[in-house]
């Protein structure tokens, strides 16, 4: 049976090279737009000159929104629909109904929505995810007999059970060509393996995090942000691996969504080490806590006490050549604290973080079910 080999040449697993992905700023803008449903104002027959009329659907909880051109189908958020992609016909869910915006916010041509799933189509999408759970199993039979360096993460029937995909994460290059021949005389019909990375196997199986709650990449997060080392400093967190990594072994994602809060506040506050005046006399900076809008100070005339808390409004900044005694209080706010401060650079890329999830050279390329939508 015809059988795959993939390209060496590794993508991000939830984006297919030829579709057209938008970006979370694309989808802010199309909401502002009206949504036209049964319920309220139907879409013109004839369609104004510079607009189209979309609608957004996802292949899984989470993923990414593509774009499809729903022609005359009126579709409502949670609906299942049957999509044309680059596989052939897939299963998806509505996540945005029907709007008409300008064209210049969406790539042309837009694939075809076909229709609203019917009872047919989901007893057969049920089918399938039972299959899958079959083929995973066979399939981690077949790896073992092959002796291959390689975990399977999962296994994946198009909805037109036209091809079979298995994504599998490992640590270094594979060769599965013996294991595609294998399994495509098992199942008789196209085969994939895909290489995946250690985030994207985590957002595909799921959990709990830290905190909880189920996995942010699992639920909500599309795409995977550069996290460093230094958004975990400037936040005052432990430094410590096993206290600030996800359920993948990477920086937690959540780190980066305070980031901007944290970069302002300190850049409105002092710097530790920065010699201030408080009602209390002067004294040095040891301790600033951005979120209270406070610092920790350690007073000149009281180096015996522990450190004081001050409202960062309530201290000004020495200001220079004054003498370390003299209580001159127009030395500048707190506020103005940014002037005497360093800017804060970009976020790193830090080899510990989410800068990056890239496999090393492999038979197989990163790839996710968004390759669906071309």
């Amino acid at each position: 049976m015809d059988s795959l080999l993939i390209d060496d040449v590794p993508v991000e697993p939830d984006v297919s090279p030829d579709a057209y992905v938008p970006s979370n700023a694309d989808i802010d803008r199309i909401l502002q737009y009206e949504l036209y449903t049964p319920q309220s104002r139907q879409i013109p027959d004839v369609i104004p000159a510079g607009k189209t009329v979309i609608v957004g659907v996802r292949f899984r909880p989470g993923g990414k929104t593509y774009f499809f051109d729903p022609g005359k189908v009126r579709c409502q958020v949670g609906q299942a629909a049957i999509v044309e992609t680059a596989r052939g016909q897939e299963f998806g869910e509505v996540c945005m109904g029907n709007r008409m915006v300008d064209e210049s916010l969406v790539v042309q041509p837009l694939r075809p929505l076909i229709r609203l799933a019917t009872e047919e189509d989901l007893r057969h999408h049920s089918q399938n995810c039972q299959r899958e759970a079959d083929a995973y199993r066979i399939g981690v039979e077949k790896i073992l007999a092959h002796k291959l360096d390689m975990k399977l993460v999962a296994a994946q029937y198009t909805f037109d059970n036209s091809k079979l995909l298995f994504y599998f994460t490992s640590d270094g290059r594979v060769d599965f060509r013996e294991l595609v021949k294998d399994l495509a005389g098992v199942f008789h019909i196209r085969i994939e393996l895909r290489q995946i990375g250690i985030r994207d196997e985590a957002r595909m199986i799921g959990g709990l995090g830290p905190c909880g709650r189920p996995l942010c990449c699992s639920t909500f997060l599309t795409d995977f942000g550069q996290v460093s080392m230094k958004m975990a400093k400037e936040q005052n967190l432990s430094l410590n691996a096993s206290k600030i990594s996800g359920c993948c072994g990477r920086l937690m994602c959540c780190l980066r969504y305070e980031h901007e809060t944290y970069q302002e506040e300190l850049r409105r506050s002092p710097a530790p080490g920065s010699f201030v005046v408080t009602p209390d006399g002067p004294g040095v900076v040891t301790e600033v806590l951005p979120i209270l809008g406070e610092v920790k100070v350690s007073l000149r005339n009281q180096t015996d006490s522990a450190p004081r808390r001050y409202k960062r409004d309530a201290v000004s900044l020495q200001a220079p050549g004054q003498r370390p005694g003299e209580d001159t209080r127009d030395g500048g706010s707190a506020r103005d604290a940014g002037r005497n401060r360093p800017p804060v650079s970009a976020p790193e890329d830090d080899l510990t973080g989410n800068g990056g999830d890239a496999e090393p050279d492999a038979l197989a390329q990163d790839a996710s079910e968004n390759d669906r939508a071309e």
